[in-house]
């Protein structure tokens, strides 16, 4: 039987990342048939954790994900791994403020479901005995969770790694790793995180940094016997959401990398054929695909040379006209539309397939939960079919122009957020990330 443990922090930037990915590889290292999950809608942190283990890494989202969901997609993972560690998102217990606490999407709330432990990291710069307070808080703040131990970041000499155990010791928690500070051992970022696992040139020669470093640095034995067993029966990976053709071509390069894993698979499983191609290589989709996707990604930093990709551009062009599902998210519903302005105000001519004008030049955050509701049927789902996902962008709508809308949407707290998207015949797009179908209030 699999074995599973949380990892989680009392706030971001505490370095779950780091430590989560130095330990899958050490894992891997050493014979563990490992395998990684993410708490919550990101999806720049999993190609870390598939590059660190050989294993795709599934997100598990308590907010975004029916019940059923979840217990399938960590099935899933349990059956193709001994060990599953989940990277938790923020602090432990920061969620949706104001939403019922099973369904608030705290890192808390997802160990609780999944009734495994947590493995606190602690970024111990600047402190010492402090962070026996810390650790006390976390651990007696909610009685009902479980807690495997402590790993403390950022840990810089002999004496402070005393103090530190001292304090954990105080706390009634066990120490499985103290890390201490390696310069090398950063990764570098840009405006929606961290910059991807693709584009990550060094990335082996990271973790094997990582390796070198951090290898004597975790109590990789205690770690394994302080998780706790995966009890979810197996079960088919269903598809969340319905495939969206029979043939999908998928857009998958650095511009347009967001694309679930499990979705892909799922589909595949339900007789859907995958066929990948890169708009960056000014590849067309698939003549006889009858379904063309363009994830989520960064069209706006590679805009350019998209624009002048004419293959790629005609290729979308025609399959619209043939007849296909052209579905964009985020980034694919940019680049589905008539232009996009570059950070530096210049813009780019897209696709033309919808009256969509965007600017990353104007900047404006967009980040959260939505629930949406189709207004009109589509292959992917009925007229009033809801469904539930996530946006985060930077980039700002300068015109939408007069096509019908795709959804009515609303946020994680039920509050109306209007219509959203656009829909031309069969091309059609938002800046939502759909994640799972909605009859899920209840819990189904």
């Amino acid at each position: 039987m699999a074995r599973g443990l949380v990892i989680a922090a009392p706030s971001s930037g505490s370095g779950k990342t780091l430590a989560t990915l130095s330990l899958l590889s050490l894992l891997k290292a050493k014979g563990v048939a490992v395998a990684g999950c993410k708490a919550g809608p990101d999806y720049i942190d999993p190609e870390f954790h598939a590059a660190a283990t050989g294993k795709p890494c599934f997100n598990l989202d308590i907010w975004g994900m029916r019940d059923a969901s979840l217990g399938a997609l960590l099935a899933r993972q349990a059956s193709r791994a001994d060990l599953i560690v989940v990277e938790g998102a923020m602090g432990l217990f920061d969620g949706i403020p104001g939403v019922d606490a099973h369904r608030n999407g705290s890192c808390a709330e997802l160990a609780r479901r999944l009734d495994l432990p947590i493995l606190l990291i602690v970024n111990a710069k600047g402190q010492g005995a402090t962070a026996g307070a810390i650790l006390e808080g976390l651990v007696r703040h909610d009685p009902k969770l479980k807690f495997a131990g402590v790993i403390f970041n950022q840990v810089g000499s002999a004496v402070h790694r005393e103090i530190l155990g001292a304090a954990a010791r105080k706390a009634g928690i066990a120490v499985l790793g103290y890390l201490p500070r390696v310069e090398a051992l950063k990764v570098p970022e840009r405006h929606l995180g961290l910059v991807q696992a693709r584009e990550h040139k060094s990335l082996e020669r990271f973790l094997a940094t990582a390796r070198t470093n951090l290898a004597g640095a975790f109590d990789l034995d205690g770690i394994l016997a302080a998780a706790g067993e995966i009890s979810v029966p197996s079960r088919p990976l269903l598809p969340l959401l319905p495939p969206l053709g029979q043939r999908i071509a998928i857009a998958d390069d650095a511009a347009f990398a967001f694309a679930y894993p499990f979705h892909l698979e799922a589909w595949a499983e339900a007789g859907a054929e995958i066929l990948p191609f890169s708009p960056l290589a000014d590849e067309a989709p698939r003549a006889d695909a009858d379904a063309v996707y363009l994830p989520g990604g960064y069209p706006e930093l590679h805009a350019g040379k998209l624009a002048a990709n004419t293959q790629f551009m005609a290729g979308l062009r025609d399959a619209a006209a043939g007849g296909a599902l052209v579905y964009g998210e985020c980034g694919g519903y940019m680049t589905l539309g008539a232009g996009i302005a570059d950070a530096a105000g210049t813009r780019h001519r897209m696709a033309g397939l919808l009256p969509v004008e965007t600017s990353f030049a104007q900047r404006k955050l967009h980040l959260g939960y939505r629930q949406a509701k189709l207004l009109a049927d589509a292959p992917f789902g009925a007229r009033d079919a809801v469904f539930r996902g996530h946006e985060f962008h930077y980039a700002t709508i300068l015109d939408e122009g007069d096509a019908p809308a795709l959804f009515a949407a609303g946020d994680a707290r039920g509050r109306d957020l209007g219509k959203v998207g656009r829909r031309q015949g069969n091309v059609m797009g938002s800046f939502m990330h759909l994640i799972d179908r909605a009859a899920m209030v209840s819990g189904g």
